[in-house]
């Protein structure tokens, strides 16, 4: 299908908005249809999709501002189509788990939740720098009403930090974009805004540093590295239920993708420069994500903390910059999508029954809620990276990556293995197992069919990505090598020296 690419991002936006103007009868059945028609059509991509071509497939463009150069140019390499999928899968688990979780205006709710749907797809599969800024910035509006409407007591304390912060970044990778636009211009003699016309571009060193600068700043607020770190814990905790699943399944790997696709290609020389810094704040984001996750007593602010350690170790494999830690950074990407975007549906599931997220609210509910209590310990296992689970290929790649570049590094970040196994398992136990001492837990009820509607396809995924993730691999792994090439014959000299000078 020659279209594919523009009906997955149009299809949630439009239907997304005809959700506004209907019952919320007809919102639940259309935001329902429309999502599980586009993850359907997402799998055209999959079937579709050649690794060894080109390295954009799919690819569409249509002069929109030709005066400035400036087209609506879409598509995508191997890494922005399993990340496509991802968010087209997450989709309808956010749709159908929405009620009854949701009490009030739901029909916009489901609204707001399809533009962002279609804003996500857009950024990933953007190749025009204009087209992917304004994804960018329309994926701040839906999340914005999402936190701001149906979040907690403190929701706008959260909503205006996530805006504030968020906006502060994007405006400096507006300020770059600028700038490469105009660099494009007095070397080129035209205007363009296609990122593949950038990669070509020959950037001096001192300009790179810059622009490397303002992009990176961008990028590491929205995964979110330490110490930028602070907008995440609130946001999480105040945000809906399907608001914490596609914050933490989808949005944050914005950010992570924003240095695969702009800020590492487009400035090697100056990604060289700054990696012992920037390899420095990965390991201090996945332990300190670590141990202030241990101590909290707010289940739901713990995986919030828990994502602050794992997208550390994603990074980490970035800035490995060797296939290995590339491939398992974005494998992580995939994998974090799913384990945490399912704890937060977990974490919904009690608070939906309790009304409570205190961890000493809790204890001993695996005697009256075994269902439930097998899916959080399996998807548990997944977090901590349990051989067998999706959550043990990524971590293991990043770490085997990042010991060519740093091995004393990354003996650092493995305490984070060890203590991210500390901090779920105590949690698990806390909350899962011991006497049944408050009365309030006695009644609760298991997993009912719908909350097995949208949980069993997760932990089918988290099995098959851990015992089977050749097929994942095989998709990724040209690409990564295509755009480590790239970089390599980008660099000065001197650059050079020092990436392939700083192994073992």
């Amino acid at each position: 299908m020659s279209h594919l690419l523009s009906i997955l991002i149009l299809m949630p936006l439009l239907v997304g908005v005809l959700c506004f103007l209907v019952g919320e009868k007809e919102a639940k059945a259309l935001a329902l249809v429309a999502s599980l028609a586009t993850f359907v059509l997402s799998l055209g991509l999959w079937v579709g999709y050649d690794p060894s071509g080109v390295a954009f497939q799919f690819v569409e463009q249509v002069r929109w501002i030709p005066e400035f150069g400036v087209s609506y140019a879409v598509g995508i390499d191997g890494i922005s189509l399993l990340l496509i999928l991802l968010t087209t899968f997450l989709g309808p688990v956010i749709i159908v788990s929405a009620t009854p979780a949701v009490d009030k205006s739901i029909g916009a709710y489901l609204g707001w939740m399809l533009v962002l749907e279609g804003a996500m797809i857009g950024t990933f599969a953007a190749m025009d720098t204009f087209l992917f800024y304004v994804f960018w910035e329309l994926m701040l509006i839906p999340m914005y009403f999402l936190i701001g409407i149906w979040g907690g007591k403190n929701r706008i304390y959260a909503t205006i930090k996530f805006f504030l912060y968020t906006m502060v970044g994007s405006l400096l990778m507006l300020v770059a974009l600028i700038w490469l636009y105009r660099l494009h211009l007095e070397t080129q003699g035209q205007y363009s805004a296609l990122l593949t016309d950038y990669y070509g571009l020959a950037i001096p060193r001192s300009a790179q540093m810059w622009l490397f600068g303002a992009f990176a700043l961008a990028f590491a607020i929205k995964v979110p590295m330490f110490p930028l770190h602070t907008w995440l814990p609130d946001a999480h905790v105040q945000a809906p239920t399907g608001g914490s699943v596609i914050l933490a399944g989808v949005l944050l790997k914005m950010g992570t993708y924003g240095f695969v696709r702009f800020a590492m290609p487009l400035f090697p020389d100056a990604t060289v420069a700054y990696l012992p810094c920037l390899i420095g704040l990965s390991v201090i984001g996945i332990v300190y994500g670590a141990l202030v996750a241990m101590v909290q007593d707010d289940v739901k602010k713990l995986v919030a903390y828990s994502s602050v350690s794992h997208l550390g170790f994603v990074m980490l494999g970035l800035f490995a910059f060797n296939t290995l830690g590339w491939t398992g950074g974005i494998y992580q990407m995939l994998s974090h999508g799913l384990s945490t975007g399912a704890l937060f549906l977990l974490v919904g599931v009690l608070y939906e029954r309790r009304h409570t997220r205190a961890i000493s609210d809790y204890g001993g509910i695996a005697s009256v809620m075994p269902a439930y209590s097998f899916v959080f310990m399996l998807v548990t296992f997944s977090s901590i990276g349990l051989p067998g689970l999706n959550g043990f290929v990524g971590e293991f790649l990043v770490l085997l990556g990042s010991f060519e570049r740093s091995p004393w590094m990354t003996a650092a970040a493995a305490t984070g293995v060890v203590l991210g196994a500390v901090y779920m398992l105590w949690m698990v136990q806390r909350v899962l197992f011991g006497p049944l001492e408050n009365e309030e837990n006695k009644g609760l009820s298991d997993l009912t069919w719908r909350e097995w509607a949208y949980l069993a396809p997760i932990l089918v995924l988290i099995v098959v990505m851990g015992v089977l993730p050749g097929p994942f691999l095989a998709v990724l792994e040209p690409s990564v090598d295509r755009i480590l090439e790239m970089m390599q014959s980008r660099m000065e000299p001197t650059s050079l020296v020092m990436l392939l000078g700083e192994g073992p």
